[in-house]
């Protein structure tokens, strides 16, 4: 039973990675100069935009391969908060045209990055199911 559990945690990292690795490639294409004028509409600094470098690609990558995978993790956590708190606010009570919840991308990544955070990264990670942060 234990070989699931630990094939379950694989799967659940690999998901978040991949997919939220993908937006952090965007943003390394294209910036993130437009975050920083909503930090400033906010009172932030404009140069936190940089961290979500952090939380959507460091993060990300770290997910992939199991490495401090519960830090990794709350780290994507912060990061959707933010951007949660930045760009969706608006739509926190929103159903999308095919009927599901407006936020359910970023509830994903936030939810499921806690759920990692709680269970660590398993055996199948390069930090070990024994991994002092995994």
């Amino acid at each position: 039973m234990n070989n699931l559990s630990d094939l379950g945690k694989l799967v659940l990292r690999l998901t978040v990675g991949l997919l939220l690795l993908l937006h952090g490639v965007s943003k390394l294409k294209n910036g993130v100069d437009f975050i920083g004028p909503m930090l400033i509409q906010h009172g932030l600094p404009a140069q936190l935009a940089y961290l979500s470098y952090v939380g959507e690609v460091l993060a990300p990558a770290l997910l992939l391969v199991g490495l401090w995978s519960r830090i990794a993790a709350l780290v994507v956590v912060v990061n959707m908060l933010f951007a949660v708190f930045l760009m969706h606010m608006s739509q926190l009570g929103d159903l999308s045209q095919s009927g599901g919840w407006a936020l359910e991308l970023q509830a994903f990544y936030l939810f499921t990055s806690v759920a990692i955070a709680l269970l660590g990264a398993g055996r199948y990670s390069v930090g070990g199911s024994s991994g002092r942060y995994n």
